[in-house]
């Protein structure tokens, strides 16, 4: 039934209609067509035709609401679809490709894990393990690296600590600085004795040992200032005993100074020759202070010497004014030249002696075999060759032969008998001083003055007999008064 009624409504669509005829084998017109046949003949006249009109016009309603509220996205769909024709073919073109890729990116992907695996050797991921291990010890490497900056900064404020301290006499900041050098120099040493074969370790220990070189320099120009006690003299042996241990004469003497009471800590621990080195630069830095506080006397050798070329034109003056001068007149800018220059000598021989024998005590042989002996080891055979003489053995020489060329120079410029008798004794005071500590040269009064005749022979002889006789019986009388107070 329902083809005939299809065929009888066909001539009544719109023949100019944008949307394509149904057919009747179309569902929705089949059920219309049935719902048709279904009314009754009143209805198709009545009702139907504005049940059409009311289903037209709510769809008409519900396309413009619709194409209001979504009509960017109808669009962009039909932009799509309108596109979907030429990206169809290119994404199937890609997927291919893509899959013809994918079995070079399992290998590439194989050859990668087998490139790099962390169980095998290869130099990128040893540059890379590195590079992280880096990174994270960071902190650490920056401190080893900031050593030798902290051992030159505690050097340096050591140093101008000493400076300071030598004009207001407080040197405990030094003693610190120093000691905080000496720390940090071993941590060094400690460090490059762990890792030997790093070069950042010896480099810094390369630059700890420039430092420690600053130190030993400084330590040594320390020795040859004018105000230098005993207690910082020790000090700075000790310290260049840590900082040139090739100074020190026993090999093992760092193992012996261990069980050493503090004063023979600071003398080395050995004998009359175990000073080694540190006994000869004491005495040379000594020595040239010795030199330099004389040298400060130059404007009065200046004088002394003006006299002594004017005495030289009085000699081969024949004149006879020139015949009738004493022979005691004269001589007063030596006078005062001497004087000073055997005071200064008379207190810095004596101060350098003492010094070095407190800082240096001599030690019998007995006592450090016993000390080897208490640490399980035999001494060590004696060489034939060894022990070499102490450094002090010469010393006093070297000191009187100053005095004595000194004293030949200028002691004949003084004519005045109470000047000469004045000076002489003040000589014979300075060789009781040194004979305190075994170095008495009192005799070399009688050699001072060569003369040149019998007559100033007998006048030479009887002046250095008679101010020895002078000197020991003033001695004799302080000695009685010393008794006589004591008891």
């Amino acid at each position: 039934m329902a083809d005939p009624l299809y065929e009888l409504l066909v001539p009544y669509f719109d023949t100019p209609s944008p949307r394509p005829v149904p057919t009747s084998d179309d569902p929705t017109t089949n059920a219309y067509l049935n719902r048709l046949t279904a009314l009754p003949l009143s209805s198709l006249t009545s009702t139907e035709p504005q049940s059409l009109s009311q289903t037209t016009h709510s769809l008409l309603l519900s396309l413009q609401s619709l194409s209001k509220r979504s009509h960017k996205s109808i669009i962009d769909s039909s932009t799509h679809l309108s596109t979907l024709s030429t990206t169809l073919p290119t994404l199937a073109q890609s997927t291919a490709s893509l899959r013809d890729a994918l079995p070079k990116l399992d290998d590439a992907a194989i050859h990668f894990s087998e490139t790099y695996n962390t169980r095998a050797e290869n130099a990128l991921l040893d540059r890379r393990r590195k590079a992280l291990l880096l990174s994270r010890n960071i902190d650490r490497l920056a401190d080893i690296l900031d050593l030798p900056t902290l051992l030159s900064s505690a050097i340096s404020t050591s140093n101008t600590a000493s400076a300071s301290a030598a004009t207001s006499g407080a040197s405990s900041n030094a003693t610190l600085n120093y000691a905080s050098a000496l720390d940090l120099n071993a941590h060094i040493k400690r460090l490059h004795g762990l890792y030997p074969e790093s070069p950042l370790i010896s480099s810094v220990e390369k630059q700890a040992g420039e430092a420690m070189q600053d130190m030993a320099t400084n330590l040594i120009a320390s020795l040859k200032t004018n105000s230098l006690k005993l207690a910082s003299a020790m000090r700075t042996i000790s310290w260049l005993r840590r900082v040139a241990p090739e100074l020190d004469p026993t090999p093992s003497s760092s193992n012996i100074a261990s069980t050493m009471n503090p004063i023979e800590r600071a003398g080395g621990g050995g004998g009359g020759s175990k000073e080694g080195s540190l006994g000869s630069l004491f005495l040379v830095c000594r020595l040239a202070n010795l030199q330099q506080m004389l040298g400060a006397l130059e404007p009065l050798r200046e004088l002394a010497d003006q006299e002594t070329l004017r005495l030289q034109e009085s000699k081969s003056d024949k004149t006879e004014s020139g015949k009738e001068r004493s022979k005691w007149e004269g001589g007063q800018q030596t006078e005062r030249y001497l004087k000073r220059y055997i005071e200064i000598f008379r207190e810095q021989s004596f101060a350098i002696i003492s010094m070095y024998r407190s800082i240096f005590p001599p030690t019998t042989n007995a006592h450090e075999e016993s000390l080897l002996k208490g640490m399980g080891r035999a001494p060590a055979e004696e060489d034939p060759l060894m022990p070499l003489p102490s450094a002090l053995g010469t010393f006093p020489l070297t000191l009187v032969g100053m005095l004595e060329e000194t004293l030949r120079k200028y002691l004949p410029n003084v004519r005045d008998r109470s000047s000469r008798d004045s000076l002489l004794t003040q000589v014979l005071y300075c060789a009781g001083s040194l004979g305190r500590l075994g170095g008495d040269f009192s005799m070399i009064l009688a050699v001072l003055n060569e003369p040149k005749d019998t007559e100033e022979e007998n006048e030479d002889t009887e002046e250095w007999v008679e101010v020895i006789r002078k000197h020991r019986v003033l001695a004799g009388r302080l000695e009685l008064m010393v008794g006589s107070r004591e008891s």
